[in-house]
């Protein structure tokens, strides 16, 4: 009885205070702007069935991609044998499916066993690729500090909680030839069943019955303890990657969002348009891009939070390998902690940083002096060359290229701020209608011709 009173203590516990740290995770990606995504519902599901939870686009570098799926097939079947322990723990019962499922159980733990050695070797090899081989995306400079120390936490949590399992059910296997009452027959479970008897035979059932229950504490605990983890972490796209992929763009990937109000501007400079007499030409200029998250659409600080900083799009990005300063993924990661910044401070409640001192601080009555700027370069933005090359490579369709032109078109239309060399070039589409400073009108070759 005290250890259900315990269980339920410490599962609602962790559970409240998660879905207090989610709730700010959902409230961070709501600081973006409203976007209305349309589009044909059964292809956003079909690419969520094949890309969040098929894994497909992992495919194109097919060692890790293996290597991932051990680790995710494991998380997804281990899942059962968590919703055995918290019915145990609940009721007080112990392996409360077995007599239920027989035959059937000792194949569903068996697989679990199995997956459980295959996801510890990949775990590993994940380790020494990371901290020893040192693969060149894994070790970029955004990768300093906390997103490798992050990468390594995560791969440590998944080992110990395999220890849990293989001494949960290890113990139990030699306590069930001891106290079958108590201890229910799972049958020969496919590594247990040997790994048992080999570490525990000659126990006394006091000290099997510490090791089982510290083995199923142990698995417990680090499953709320990744729980609370994930909010903090680039894990947090274990649950991200299926809204982000189902909400991912249906159009094809050269096709960029217009600006309606630039567009209509271009066509009046070059003649396209009657201007309009009832303008009013003493108004604001509207703002253009964005400079902050709450410029940016929800979508795109989803993108952000979703990131598995994998590096593929910043290997893959044709800038970055020659030289520049450009890294898809820092764009990403940068995005997420401004908007963490900001959440912070709104939780804070810091007097000082609202715009209007009368009117409470909200996402839209704040300032901080601080904006995306603060960590994005001009010399970042202005490297990329639009190639798409970041959004085919991502595992989880986010688009780094979206954000980009976004902060961009901000710089030069809104700041008027953009490289040297480019300003020649908007100066002659102003007054002549082309790229080119040539002296003549765009359309004065046609000025002669009969027709």
């Amino acid at each position: 009885m005290i250890q259900q009173i315990l269980f339920i203590a410490v599962f609602l516990g962790a559970s409240l205070y998660a879905i207090k740290n989610f709730s700010k995770i959902r409230r961070n990606i709501l600081l973006g702007r409203e976007k209305v995504i349309e589009g044909d519902v059964p292809q956003r599901f079909k690419n969520m069935a094949l890309v969040a939870f098929g894994q497909k686009k992992m495919f194109k570098n097919m060692i890790p991609a293996v290597l991932h799926l051990f680790i995710y097939v494991a998380f997804l079947f281990t899942q059962i044998e968590l919703i055995e322990i918290i019915l145990d723990g609940a009721t007080g019962k112990h392996r409360i499916f077995a007599a239920m499922l027989g035959g059937l159980y000792t194949f569903i733990i068996s697989f679990i066993e199995i997956l459980s050695v295959l996801a510890f070797v990949a775990t590993v090899i994940f380790l020494w690729r990371r901290n020893l081989l040192k693969v060149p995306r894994l070790v970029k400079s955004e990768m300093t500090g906390w997103p490798t120390l992050d990468a390594n936490l995560i791969l440590f949590f998944e080992i110990i909680l395999l220890i849990g399992i293989f001494t949960m059910n290890g113990a139990d296997t030699v306590l069930q030839s001891i106290d079958p009452v108590h201890y229910p027959d799972t049958g020969s479970l496919a590594v247990s069943s040997w790994l048992g008897p080999m570490l525990f035979d000659g126990f006394s059932q006091s000290t099997l019955v510490m090791i089982e229950r510290s083995g199923w504490w142990l698995h417990l605990a680090m499953v709320l303890l990744f729980l609370n983890y994930l909010p903090f972490s680039k894990h947090l796209h274990i649950m991200l990657a299926f809204p982000n992929v189902y909400y991912s763009s249906l159009k094809p990937r050269g096709e960029m969002e217009n600006m309606p109000s630039i567009m209509n501007e271009v066509k009046s400079m070059m003649g396209l348009t009657e201007e309009d007499p009832n303008t009013d030409m003493s108004a604001e200029l509207p703002e253009f891009g964005a400079n902050d998250v709450m410029g940016l659409h929800w979508k795109n600080v989803l993108d952000a939070y979703s990131c598995t900083e994998c590096g593929r799009c910043t290997d893959a990005c044709p800038a970055n390998a020659t030289g520049k300063k450009l890294s898809p993924r820092k764009i990403m990661m940068d995005v997420r902690d401004r908007a963490e910044e900001i959440g912070n401070h709104l939780d804070a409640k810091n007097e000082n940083h609202k715009k209007d001192t009368s009117l409470a601080l909200t996402a839209g009555n704040f300032q901080d002096g601080k904006n995306l700027f603060s960590y994005i370069t001009d010399e970042e933005l202005f490297a990329c060359t639009t190639c798409n090359a970041c959004v085919e490579e991502c595992p989880v369709t986010i688009d780094p290229l979206d954000i980009i032109m976004q902060l961009r078109r901000y710089r030069i239309l809104t700041d008027a701020a953009g490289p040297a060399e480019w300003l020649p070039m908007f100066t002659s589409i102003e007054n002549s209608g082309s790229v080119w400073q040539v002296p003549d009108a765009r359309d004065a070759w046609a000025k002669d011709l009969e027709l």
